[in-house]
């Protein structure tokens, strides 16, 4: 956090919040609607976070305005936030295509061996292209995203990915982005 009443230097802020509750929506009087527990966020937890998400450059008068608190209070609750790990970093969010990454791929992975240990995540960690990998349910283990500037370079990826970890792909070509990296929480 910037000691000037910044939240942050990065252009954006991505907060993970604790799972959802299993339990109904608590009657605790926090105004706190959907997925969250009342009792681990409360709205006005909510709101900074969507403030931080929004712009985490706002300074801690500027989030205090936008929620209605002071700004000493935002400041600790954004740091019992980061704390608890609720909040885990703050980032730059760049725009892929003006550092000439043009290609987005999704790219479903499978082992060709089923036997072979599950530990793809190390063996591709060196690939720069690969933007995120989730482990997922269903035919395939993981889906991994991931850019690249040419669909030569694509392919190439996916032939180093296939000999490297030792495994099938299907691959789908993204075409156009409605929106991406969409905040956790709203407003």
């Amino acid at each position: 956090m910037a000691s000037s009443g910044g939240v942050s230097s990065a252009a954006r802020a991505r907060a993970h919040p604790r799972p959802p509750s299993t339990e109904a929506p608590s009657g605790d009087g926090s105004g706190c609607s959907g997925p969250y527990d009342g009792r681990v966020l409360d709205q006005r937890d909510l709101e900074i976070l969507a403030a931080l998400q929004e712009d985490a450059r706002a300074t801690y008068a500027d989030v205090a305005r936008r929620v209605g608190l002071s700004p000493s209070s935002v400041h600790q609750r954004v740091r019992k936030l980061e704390e608890s790990g609720v909040i885990q970093g703050y980032r730059a969010i760049v725009d892929p295509e003006a550092i000439g990454l043009y290609v987005t791929a999704l790219v479903s992975v499978m082992p060709l061996d089923p036997k072979q240990p599950d530990d793809l995540p190390a063996r591709v960690e060196e690939l720069p292209e690969i933007e995120d990998c989730f482990s997922v349910a269903g035919d395939e283990n993981y889906i991994l995203k991931v850019r690249t500037r040419t669909t030569g370079e694509l392919e190439d990826l996916l032939r180093r990915l296939r000999e490297n970890a030792g495994v099938q792909t299907r691959t789908t070509v993204v075409l156009s982005t409605p929106f991406e990296g969409r905040p956790v929480l709203g407003s």
